[in-house]
């Protein structure tokens, strides 16, 4: 058992922002402040991210407090410039980041404090800052006769690039901006069909002021603050196409379909009496915060959702959530970090540098 002041769980853009404060604010690496990472390496989510996702298709990337981001050609797979970007970063702040470990649960600990118990053993302390994020929670929903499907269904983390699908018919399921992107690659090579719950809200990207991002931003704080599980900000902010996409609309790939009610063996099959043979479905449906392993400690309102004050659930003032909810996203996770630290330092009479 390794007794500390702070934990981190996770080494993504909010894990390190959390980080970096603490220790600017005179937590020891180490022996008072630990990171635990479940990745084998630097980059958390996006070392994951499929190869053909270029930093031209990254909606930005807002730069790690204290270190700018470097230059980046279009070009250059996410899933290799940013895994460089957070691993120079991790070692010029000489941050405590200790991997492969894998968090089991959190409870309370018999002699006061917090117990997190992992797969390399447990450790003990005063506050947590959980920045687990939601890559390890894939979401498909469930539907009528999906497991009698013959062919090959796969969510947005198991998409590797479109050579899989040459020559087939895939469904792609989901109004994301992910979804917009696979559709672009895949129906070069294969024939698609794009299915959503609601029909998309279609802007430029000059049409989004700031003060649209933040009221976006704004009604995901209210949702948590009510405790009811965050929504995604794009479901607010509505989609765009970028230039690498306009030859998918001009093939008609966002020619958009409404939601199946069920799915056959060999497709799927609309209320109306359509169907659509399929080879594939691709679910690019999102993902849930993963948070499984903090159970034991009851943050959960009847609502579904964890209730938020600021970064900080409201059940428990040692426990700190960032990049969940409004903060899920480059800039909202690293002013996240930066809020937990200083609740944390307040908590515990650190006083923030």
């Amino acid at each position: 058992m390794k007794d500390v002041d702070v934990v981190v769980i996770g080494a993504g853009q909010a894990g390190l922002s959390a980080a970096y404060h603490l220790v600017r604010m005179g937590f020891q690496p180490y022996d008072e402040v630990v990171v635990l990472d479940r990745n084998p390496a630097s980059g958390g989510a996006w070392q994951h991210r499929w190869p053909t996702l270029t930093m031209s298709d990254v909606h930005g990337i807002f730069q790690l407090p204290g270190s700018r981001v470097p230059d980046a050609h279009g070009d250059e797979p996410a899933n290799d410039f940013i895994p460089r970007y957070f691993s120079a970063y991790e070692d010029r702040h000489q941050l405590p980041i200790l991997r492969p470990v894998t968090v089991r649960t959190v409870r309370d600990a018999r002699a006061g404090g917090l117990e997190v118990v992992t797969d390399q053993g447990s450790w003990t302390a005063d506050a947590l800052v959980n920045a687990t994020g939601t890559w390890d929670r894939p979401f498909v929903p469930a539907y009528p006769g999906i497991e009698t499907f013959r062919g090959r269904q796969l969510h947005t983390v198991d998409y590797r690039g479109p050579s899989d699908f040459a020559g087939q018919h895939v469904v792609v399921v989901g109004g994301g901006h992910s979804a917009l992107q696979l559709l672009a690659e895949i129906s070069d090579v294969a024939t698609t069909t794009w299915v959503t719950r609601r029909p998309p809200r279609w802007r430029t990207w000059a049409s989004l002021s700031p003060d649209d991002g933040r009221a976006a931003v704004a009604l995901v704080e209210d949702r948590v603050r009510q405790g009811l599980p965050p929504e995604s900000v794009v479901s607010v902010t509505g989609l765009h196409l970028r230039a690498q996409e306009e030859a998918a609309k001009h093939r008609g790939a966002y020619d958009r379909e409404p939601m199946f009610d069920r799915i056959t063996p060999d497709g799927i099959h609309w209320p109306d009496g359509r169907t659509q043979r399929a080879d594939v479905i691709l679910w690019a449906t999102g993902f849930r915060a993963a948070l499984g392993h903090l159970a034991p400690l009851h943050l959960r309102e009847t609502t579904g959702g964890i209730r938020m004050v600021g970064t900080r659930t409201a059940r428990d003032e040692r426990v700190h959530l960032v990049g969940y909810g409004p903060s899920a996203s480059t800039v909202g996770g690293n002013r996240a970090g930066r809020a937990a630290a200083r609740e944390i330092g307040d908590l515990l009479g650190r006083a923030a540098a």
